[in-house]
């Protein structure tokens, strides 16, 4: 057992790390927010199910309802197909960080079709969304003399960190609130460099936010505008440019932050914005530089993705169509689906145990798998499920589902309004 030996007045005292830990977890098991990981098997060819393992019981198939692979391009044939073309031709790994034998040339063709994607100069490739948030404004953050970080209340995570990290002051201003940030932005020296970060579409409510607005602001103050769109890239806009491109905003915006993981069906993150821009942050970047490159089989899958995704609006109109429809659906079925003007479709349940409990019955009698959404990723007393449909959820998905929420809340006796109304 791993101790801590530390001596107080010639006391000899013991840090019991393993008591600590498990103290610590059973404490999130007690408030219902331990992690509980379904280990699914994806079957190709029939998204959304899955079989679902667990210990001890067979294995059963399930239909998955909470899935960030948005267009369902993780098993499509164009990408599949590019991925083991890359595999044959070029094996596993990247061989080593961008600047030491890894930068592949499908690394360098995937920045070039991100950066057309969303019209600008360049883009840089990540290892992860999360990576590309954090080193870009770590980066950037640190690296302006006397820089000042103005961040929306409802960023994600890894803006946060890159936030922190970087060491800069850092202001938050109200979600979405336009006064709020121009009242902060307007106390500040007008020499100061600045930099406002914010996301199109914010996962957990599904709200979007108003991009061009916040832009104008920051710019009016001398700010660079910093939009993560994670959840938006590929899903809207005429190519798939995210809100931005839906809205003819794209040029405001000075950095594009996005991801390949969601509606792009692969892994990795990355960047879009001016030449210098893309070039200082490679240049600097610790998160990028001292990180193994994706593997080439990686990158090729995702450049087939971006490729049919931006050439194939059908993608988005279907999903569009399904999301706004189980919307529909849900309310009309008098379940709390919560306001949402985007494909996040939530569902409030407001409490962390029965959110839990919620969870678990829809998988266990229904084979039903959505992941219960609770605090540090919500608010307390905001728990909700939260429904991602796909264009391959069909209207039989939509009915079943339905029908098992509707036995949930009858077991559980919860409500069926919306807790903020």
């Amino acid at each position: 057992m791993h101790r801590k030996v530390t001596k107080i007045a010639g006391i000899v005292t013991r840090m019991n790390y393993e008591a600590f830990f498990a103290g610590h977890l059973d404490r999130l098991r007690d408030e219902g927010r331990y992690r509980v990981f379904a280990e699914l098997e994806r079957i190709v060819g029939a998204f959304p199910r899955a079989r679902l393992h667990s210990k001890g019981a067979a294995t059963r198939e399930v239909t998955v309802w909470c899935s960030n692979d948005y267009l369902a391009m993780g098993q499509h044939p164009v990408v599949i197909e590019a991925m083991q073309a890359a595999i044959g031709a070029q094996g596993s790994g990247a061989g080593g960080t961008r600047n030491i034998s890894g930068t592949n040339t499908l690394h360098t063709a995937l920045e070039r079709e991100l950066a057309a994607l969303h019209g600008k100069e360049a883009a840089l490739v990540f290892t992860s969304g999360y990576v590309a948030n954090e080193t870009s404004l770590q980066t950037l953050g640190a690296l302006l003399p006397g820089c000042e970080l103005y961040s929306d209340a409802f960023n994600h995570a890894s803006m946060i960190a890159g936030i922190r990290h970087s060491g800069a002051v850092r202001k938050i201003f109200r979600h979405n609130d336009l006064r709020h940030l121009e009242e902060l932005l307007a106390a500040a020296s007008p020499d100061t460099p600045k930099i406002v970060a914010f996301e199109s579409v914010y996962s957990m409510d599904g709200d979007i936010s108003p991009i061009g607005e916040i832009c104008d602001i920051a710019h009016r103050y001398g700010a660079l505008a910093y939009l993560d769109e994670v959840h938006a890239v590929g899903m809207y806009g005429e190519h798939g440019g995210g809100v931005a491109e839906r809205d003819g905003v794209t040029a405001k915006v000075d950095i594009i932050q996005g991801t390949l993981a969601k509606a792009f069906g692969a892994v990795g993150g990355y960047i879009a914005s001016t030449a210098a821009t893309v070039d200082f942050v490679r240049s600097c970047g610790s998160g990028f530089i001292f990180t193994t490159s994706l593997p080439p089989a990686i990158a090729a899958a995702a450049l087939a993705s971006v490729r049919h995704v931006n050439t194939h609006p059908e993608l988005r109109v279907r999903h569009q169509e399904r999301a706004s429809t189980l919307k529909r659906r849900l309310a009309a079925a008098g379940l709390p689906v919560m306001p949402s003007v985007s494909h996040i479709v939530p569902v409030s349940v407001g409490d962390a145990a029965l959110c839990k409990q919620a969870s678990d019955l829809l998988l266990d009698r229904h084979d039903i798998y959505v992941q219960p959404i609770n605090y540090p990723t919500v608010p307390r007393g905001t728990e909700r499920l939260r429904l991602t449909p796909t264009p391959l959820h069909s209207d039989e998905h939509m009915t079943n589902l339905i029908v098992a929420l509707q036995d949930v809340w009858q077991t559980l006796g919860l409500s069926p309004r919306v807790a903020a109304e």
